[in-house]
C-alpha cells in the first residue's frame, strides 16, 4: 500500500513540475519574441513600457483625440485628466485603479507630444544649421 502512495506522490510532483517547465519555456520563448521585435522598432518599444499604454488605449481613457503631427490640445487633455483623476478619489468611493490608468494615460500623450516636438526641434536645428550662443564679457 505504501509503494502506491509514493508511486502517485512521484508520478503527480513531476507532472506538476513538467507543466511548470513546460509554462516557463513558452514565458520565455514570447519574451525573446517581444525582445526581438522591441529591437527592431526601439523608439516605440521604449515609449509603450515605460507607460504601459498604447497611444489609442491613452486617448480613449480621456476620451481625446489622438495628437496630429505631434500636436494636441493639452488644455483639453488637463482638463479631462482633472475631471477624471477627481471623479475616481479612493476617499470619495473612487477607484485608485482608475485613477492610476487616467494618469499612465495623461502621462502617456505628454510624451508623445513631448518626443515629437523635441524630434521637430531637432529637425529644424538640422536645417538651418547650428548656431552656438556666445556671451561676451563686459
Amino acid at each position: 500500500m505504501a509503494h502506491r502512495i509514493i508511486t502517485q506522490f512521484v508520478i503527480t510532483g513531476s507532472r506538476i513540475l513538467g507543466r511548470a517547465f513546460a509554462e516557463s519555456y513558452r514565458h520565455a520563448a514570447a519574451s525573446q519574441k517581444y525582445a526581438a521585435a522591441a529591437a527592431k522598432n526601439p523608439g516605440a518599444s521604449k515609449s509603450v513600457a515605460a507607460s504601459g499604454l498604447t497611444m489609442e488605449e491613452a486617448c480613449k481613457i480621456l476620451n481625446v483625440a489622438p495628437p496630429k503631427g505631434g500636436k494636441a490640445d493639452m488644455e483639453k487633455v488637463m482638463e479631462r485628466f482633472k475631471k477624471l483623476f477627481d471623479l475616481n478619489e479612493p476617499k470619495n468611493g473612487g477607484s485608485f485603479y482608475l485613477q492610476s490608468k487616467i494618469l499612465r494615460a495623461r502621462e502617456r500623450i505628454e510624451m508623445e507630444v513631448r518626443t515629437a516636438e523635441e524630434t521637430a526641434s531637432r529637425e529644424q536645428e538640422l536645417s538651418e544649421g547650428w548656431k552656438p550662443k556666445v556671451f561676451k564679457d563686459r
